[in-house]
């Protein structure tokens, strides 16, 4: 089953994906046409070797099981495009999000 909501945050809106397979249960929040925040599951450092021309703008967080708790976790690692743009180790999903939806409305 896949679920989709929209979500408000200060600098605009969000879109979470939660994607239920067998046995394991996939979520993201994505700030459309930017960049995401993912559960532990994403791969950073394969985001950035694989397509580097792409600067992919992308950070994972671990430990969630809802939307709820990946915009208050914090992030654990980010591409290196992300962290260009402000995204920090430690920071909440939400102000990663915000600092995405900031940067794409330059």
């Amino acid at each position: 089953m896949v679920k989709m909501n929209p979500i408000k945050l200060d600098n605009g809106y969000v879109v979470g994906v939660e994607v239920n397979y067998p046995k394991t249960k996939l979520l993201s929040i994505i700030a459309p046409e930017i960049g995401y925040i993912m559960c532990g599951v994403l791969y950073i450092e394969a985001m950035d070797a694989l397509h580097p021309e792409r600067e992919i703008i992308a950070a994972r967080i671990t430990g969630v099981k809802s939307f709820e708790d990946l915009l208050k976790a914090e992030v654990k690692e980010m591409t290196k495009k992300a962290a260009q743009i402000g995204i920090k180790q430690g920071m909440t999903g939400e102000e990663a999000l915000n600092i995405m939806l900031k940067y794409g409305g330059v």
